[in-house]
């Protein structure tokens, strides 16, 4: 009987795909199992920052409060992607109101830095390091903002395991002490960057940072104006004067937040939200919008005609990117008129769905007009936070103000400096900006807070996983970990201009067969190592009244609940 067994099964491996059969599960593509908890649930890319929220929810804290805990121990022990020197935006789902909250909590240019500096310094784009991209940190303000609304335990307790962590150390992850190893080269030069982020840590090598548990502490007895109107901002505004830099004391103190409404798209019966420029998030919606009208299912995950389509959607919806996403505070933005399915059956039209473009331009909607971390936390009430926060290029500026143990965004370099666009710098403004969390509804109910890091690539990631879920009926952990597609080189809202079709990046896993097919139809592809970005979501199971977490094997992350 034993050995019939092993023929029976011997068979079924001659004749199916062997990834789908070569575990218990038969995921073809999830790297572990979904994590699967009742009472609480966290999502970071790194573990012991997980461990921080669960001990958070389980001292009796929000989801928020959680988050914040969460993000603090982050952006000690990921500062390659994130810190208090950067931005912020978030997705709320409210328990008690059953309603979305959005926040963007992204900073403005400084009042005394004009277009016309960067026109007499001879420059055709805001230059990524030094004091010019800088702008005010927003973070710090967005936690406040998510506390005030929404948080149950004092700052005190939320922010007290990162600056244990600070002040005792922890032991640096494995990819992390890459990117650190890479980032110092380029940034120890700088002002500051040396005195706590140099030499890089080693993987496994335990890393201290007391000026940043100083900064933290600070923070939490005094709240968010000791960072924006104290001492803090203080040394900043000295800071600042001493390196040539722009950033003032008027402009920390002036920064606010702001609570806007998520926007959303319906895709085969599931709505997903995200939140409104200055923000990339629209252009998820754009390119689900556009592929709602084909059989993405029929065509299969991986296929050679689901792959063109993706594509040649993604550089549709980059060119109107490029044109109109930017603060709109600014100017009037067609945001209701470019998430619409009109706007997308339009645009539709223009892909040959046997020919790669070189070029598209932008859409004319009838006008009303690097490094990231992501995280998502659930609570036991069902409050569910999706929170994105970055200094955009890696290390960022790589300026580190005296004694405070972090590093200033260098978010300002995705401003244009061609006059007349949407995005061109202007004094107070705030940036383009890439860092976008998103959140999923069912029948107005909570089904996915999830995100992806990762720059230009997190709108396309979103998509991928959407269709994964939705198209191709994968499960939370596999939606994330299956192979992706990632297309560069569209313009940007930087000035730059597509013109040779731009470049197909996948990684291992797709067919052979329908790879030498896209190249067939004209699209230029390469291979790509770590710019996929980081995957982590948790869904809710109504039914069973349990959450499911994922966190994806290209980070050092952990999903964990209780």
């Amino acid at each position: 009987m034993r050995a019939s067994c092993f023929v029976s099964l011997f068979l079924l491996l001659l004749t199916q795909p062997l990834a789908a059969y070569d575990r218990v599960t038969g995921r073809t593509f999830a790297s572990r199992s979904r994590v699967i908890a009742q009472r609480g649930m966290a999502a970071t890319s790194q573990p012991l920052a997980t461990q921080v929220a669960l001990d958070v929810l389980q001292q009796g804290g929000s989801a928020v409060d959680a988050a914040i805990a969460a993000n603090a121990t982050l952006g000690l022990m990921e500062p390659t992607g994130c810190g208090i020197g950067g931005d912020l935006f978030a997705i709320v789902w409210d328990a008690r109101t059953q309603k979305l909250y959005g926040l963007n909590a992204s900073g403005r240019s400084p009042h005394s830095l004009s277009l016309a500096h960067f026109k007499e310094q001879g420059l055709e784009y805001v230059p990524p390091r030094g004091p010019l991209p800088v702008t005010v940190p927003g973070c710090v303000d967005g936690w406040f903002e998510l506390h005030g609304r929404f948080g149950k335990l004092s700052m005190k307790a939320i922010l007290a395991p990162a600056i244990a962590y600070a002040r005792d150390g922890f032991p640096v992850s494995d990819l992390i002490a890459y990117h650190w190893q890479v980032s110092v080269p380029v940034l120890e030069s700088y002002e500051g960057f040396r005195e706590t982020f140099a030499p890089a840590p080693k993987a496994g090598e335990v890393f201290r940072n007391p000026n940043l548990a100083n900064t933290l502490e600070r923070i939490a007895e005094q709240g968010r104006d000791a960072f924006y109107e104290g001492d803090i901002a203080r040394t900043i505004d000295a800071f600042m004067k001493r390196v040539g830099g722009f950033l003032s004391y008027w402009d920390m103190a002036e920064h606010t937040s702001e609570w806007v409404e998520p926007v959303s798209t319906d895709y085969r019966g599931y709505t997903v939200w995200e939140l409104p420029p200055n923000g990339q998030g629209i252009a998820a919606l754009q390119m689900l919008n556009i592929l709602e009208g084909y059989d993405i299912k029929g065509m299969g995950f991986g296929s050679r005609d689901y792959m063109h389509c993706f594509i040649e959607a993604k550089k549709l919806v980059f060119e109107d990117r490029a044109k109109f996403y930017a603060d709109p505070a600014f100017n009037d933005i067609p945001v209701r008129q470019l998430i619409s399915k009109e706007y997308a059956a339009q645009r539709r039209r223009l892909i040959d769905p046997n020919r790669a473009a070189r070029r598209y331009d932008a859409g004319e909607p009838a006008l009303d007009k690097g490094d990231t971390i992501y995280l998502t936390v659930a609570d036991s009430e069902g409050s569910m936070v999706s929170l994105i926060q970055s200094n955009y290029l890696g290390m960022g500026s790589g300026l580190a103000p005296d004694g405070l143990g972090f590093i200033f965004q260098d978010r300002g370099s995705l401003f244009s400096l061609r006059e007349g666009h949407f995005n061109t710098y202007a004094p107070h403004k705030r940036p383009f900006h890439t860092i976008i969390p998103a959140f999923i509804t069912r029948d107005g109910k909570p089904f996915l807070s999830f995100g992806v890091m990762g720059g230009a690539a997190q709108p396309q990631m979103h998509v991928q996983i959407v269709v994964n879920l939705v198209d191709f009926g994968m499960d939370v952990q596999e939606a994330g970990d299956a192979p992706r597609i990632l297309h560069l080189g569209s313009s940007q809202p930087t000035g730059q201009t597509m013109s040779d079709g731009g470049t197909v990046y996948l990684e291992t896993g797709f067919d052979y067969e329908a790879v030498r097919e896209l190249v067939r139809a004209g699209h230029r592809i390469q291979y790509n190592l770590g710019d996929f970005g980081g995957y982590q979501a948790i869904q809710w199971d109504g039914r069973n009244k349990v959450y499911y977490g994922a966190s994806e094997s290209r980070k050092d992350g952990q999903a964990a609940g209780y």
